[in-house]
């Protein structure tokens, strides 16, 4: 007779269980990413996960006789946060921001949890990680004292969940779920068991009694989250925040979003009275911008619905290392080696021995096709050292035949443009023909990388 196991080893990146140790695993496919975890004392059928669900013992029904009760939304009191969400909180969900340690997501959250108890009832703040005085101390510090904002100092799950029950707050945050842990399972707080165990523990108790949660959660080094990659899938939504601890502003973005779009990002500076909205992007990213530098080059990009004018900065130079360096902690290195070899093969610029190092001015990450001939001028333009010719902005996607593609919401990129004082714009041919309404800004279209590269650089 066999004898009954009391530990499995489960994957750090997707949750996947195996009752022996594997190399490689099969669901999600990464190496060496395994470790041994008790399980729980209860080994039947009705333990784990089938015992934390959702079941409600109702029958099948057809979905055209569902029933729908619009809950409305509730405002976080920060237009940056209410457009990533989706105009607000929805009662009943589950969310979860994650970011670096001292990003401000703490800073944010509580924030978050003054402006609710303002305006919408109690408010439950639960912190693993500090004391009750410490909360308070911060809370002070950023103007965030309201009479319906509770402060919980505990880790306890089930006491959480009990207190939690008590006072049933409009919303209830956890700082950090990594800190929260079920008594009842063997394994430390932040394993793979309690993150998982108490992430569907804290959705039962969203859905069940329509409290609004978020979580707070860390990153690793490569910056995914914290704990099994599973965590994702549970919750409804997740929030990035992304910007260096000693950088002036912060990015938040959702990369997934069951009530709202995934594209519209929010920007935050952070001051002494904490994190604050900044209405004008575009202003923010080119105050600093230096002017006639080769390298640089200003480009029109699209966050959802937001236009946003952003620098792109290149930096071309003699490489004493084989292979030469390729750089960027705000573009894909996957498109700039692309964009690089374009520039090789159809325009006779020999870049491939030379590092390069590419670079979004303010910290905000780009990554869409409309870029692309941005890129490829600012890196040309550092190569031969020749200066961009001044007000203007490039838009355009490159192909690898070296032509021009048309790019999509052309007309609010170019009023962007207009609205911050250029005067030229360099665009697709294929989009100069479409445009509806003739702005007064120059318009100047191209068909290919090399007609780009002589109108553009002076």
């Amino acid at each position: 007779m066999s004898k009954k196991r009391n530990t499995a080893y489960f994957c750090q990146e997707c949750g996947f269980e195996s009752s022996k140790w594997m190399g490689r695993c099969q669901g999600c496919g990464a190496w060496n990413t395994f470790v041994e975890e008790p399980l729980r004392k209860e080994a039947s059928s009705q333990s784990g996960g089938l015992a934390l669900g959702l079941s409600s013992g109702q029958a099948a029904i057809p979905i055209a006789d569902v029933e729908i009760e619009e809950s409305p939304r509730f405002s976080t009191g920060s237009e940056e946060l209410n457009r990533v969400l989706g105009l607000g909180l929805l009662p009943g969900s589950l969310s979860i921001i994650v970011g670096d340690p001292g990003v401000g997501k703490s800073s944010l959250t509580l924030k978050l949890c003054a402006n609710v108890a303002k305006c919408y009832g109690k408010v439950l703040y639960v912190t693993g990680e500090e004391s009750a005085q410490q909360v308070k101390m911060r809370a002070n510090r950023l103007g965030a004292i309201e009479a319906n904002l509770y402060v919980l100092s505990e880790t306890n799950l089930d006491s959480i969940q009990q207190q939690a029950e008590q006072l049933s707050p409009a919303l209830l945050v956890i700082d950090s779920i990594q800190t929260a842990f079920k008594p009842d399972i063997q394994s430390a707080p932040g394993s793979i068991s309690q993150v998982r165990e108490c992430a569907v523990q804290l959705l039962r108790l969203a859905k069940t009694r329509s409290i609004a949660t978020m979580l707070i959660g860390h990153v690793l080094k490569d910056g995914s989250l914290a704990g099994p990659r599973a965590l994702e899938h549970i919750v409804d939504t997740v929030l990035y925040f992304e910007g260096e601890r000693n950088a002036q502003y912060r990015v938040l973005r959702a990369v997934k979003n069951r009530f709202g779009s995934t594209n519209e990002i929010g920007l935050f500076e952070m001051r002494n009275e904490g994190l604050i909205d900044v209405p004008d992007a575009s202003k923010i990213f080119l105050s600093e911008r230096p002017l006639d530098v080769p390298g640089s080059v200003v480009i029109p990009t699209v966050e959802g619905t937001r236009p946003l004018l952003v620098e792109i900065q290149a930096l071309v130079s003699t490489s004493p290392f084989a292979p030469p360096r390729r750089t960027s902690d705000s573009v894909d290195i996957k498109r700039i080696q692309l964009l690089l070899a374009v520039l090789e093969k159809r325009v006779g610029i020999m870049i491939g021995g030379s590092d390069v190092f590419v670079k979004v001015a303010g910290g905000i990450k780009v990554d869409e096709p409309a870029m692309d001939l941005g890129l490829v001028v600012a890196l040309a333009s550092s190569y031969r050292n020749r200066n961009m010719v001044s007000g203007t902005v490039v838009i355009g996607e490159v192909g690898l035949a070296g032509e021009v593609r048309a790019v999509t919401q052309i007309e609010s990129r170019i009023r962007e443009a207009e609205r911050m004082g250029f005067n030229r714009v360099i665009l697709p041919q294929g989009n100069q023909k479409g445009l509806a309404v003739k702005p007064a800004i120059e318009l100047v279209g191209v068909s290919t990388v090399i007609e780009c590269l002589d109108i553009a650089l002076a």
